[in-house]
């Protein structure tokens, strides 16, 4: 097979070995892979893939249709097809994927879609819920919001019921995440004037911060999940104190197989539906081949850009 592969910082599209599917595992014909934050961090040498995946090849989500099935695997079959999280590789002709850890794509789902929905949703799905604990009628806030993750956590929290505040740095996207679900659609400077927040999925970092921990409700919780703009804060301990605030972080990418499993399980059980019946959508800014992936992870790190890049198979 061909494959995306990292060397000293460089990006090739050369050929690898395919790999085997294990026991539990899927062999897929990748048909997109969607293009996350993480790629570029790896790119760099500062996020390493994990033990068990391969090191040299990107890429933690994918879709496309299954070739082969381990022999403990029950839920899916050649042909079928499938999108989801791997902790590498995913940036190539054929890939696996742990059948825990796989959702069936809906048949009015395309490829660049699939492709770019695994990782932000599941990211999404788990910071709303399993980290803040969102509730219908609560207040959130979510920054850095015309990213991937960003147009994820926008679209479960309106349809979670609760009021969503997007700030958005780019005037040109504002009213492209309002059409999402946003209640409003901000310029980040104006994160105070729109709490107080029962919830904050900080995507943005030490930028937005304070201001997000500054307009927190009582009781409210701020999931931390990217820090693109530092990672470095001042943090006054007695405003968490006064707040009873609830402050985490989280990562998907080197969770054990059953946390995984669980976060997919639940994406399964309360967000497919609603991508199948069109009532969430991945944007998707852009698409490259996988040859053109000097291109595509240039694009990435343009920014100003509404959802997702895509690598899709020609």
């Amino acid at each position: 097979m061909h494959a995306v592969v990292i060397d000293q910082g460089e990006l090739r599209w050369e050929e690898q070995p395919d790999p085997v599917a294990g026991d539990t595992e899927l062999a897929v014909a990748v048909r997109a892979a969607g293009l996350n934050g993480a790629d570029m961090s790896q790119r760099r040498g500062m996020y390493p893939a994990p033990p068990g995946v391969p090191a040299n090849i990107p890429g933690m989500e994918l879709t496309g249709e299954v070739t082969s099935v381990g022999r403990q695997v029950t839920r899916f079959s050649p042909g079928d097809r499938v999108m989801g999280i791997v902790g590498g590789g995913a940036q190539a002709e054929i890939a696996v994927i742990d059948e825990s850890h796989a959702l069936t794509v809906p048949d009015d789902v395309s490829w660049a879609e699939a492709g770019g929905f695994p990782e932000t949703f599941l990211t999404a799905y788990d910071a709303l819920f399993s980290q803040c604990g969102l509730g219908s009628g609560e207040r959130l806030l979510v920054t850095g919001a015309a990213g991937g993750v960003g147009t994820s956590a926008v679209q479960l929290g309106y349809l979670a019921g609760a009021t969503v505040v997007a700030s958005v740095r780019d005037p040109a996207r504002r009213d492209e995440v309002a059409a999402l679900g946003a209640h409003a659609a901000i310029d980040p400077a104006d994160i105070a004037d729109h709490g107080p927040y029962d919830a904050v999925i900080e995507l943005v970092g030490a930028d937005s911060f304070a201001a997000a921990l500054a307009a927190l409700a009582i009781g409210g919780r701020i999931a931390v999940i990217g820090v693109g703009s530092g990672a470095q804060v001042e943090l006054d301990l007695r405003r968490l104190m006064v707040t009873r605030a609830r402050v985490s972080g989280s990562t998907l990418r080197v969770r054990d197989r059953a946390q995984k499993a669980a976060v997919t399980a639940g994406v399964r059980r309360h967000v497919l539906p609603h991508l199948a019946a069109g009532r969430l959508r991945v944007p998707v800014c852009a698409t490259f081949g996988f040859a053109e992936i000097a291109a595509a992870y240039g694009r990435f790190e343009e920014g100003a850009k509404l959802g997702k890049i895509v690598l899709v198979a020609e």
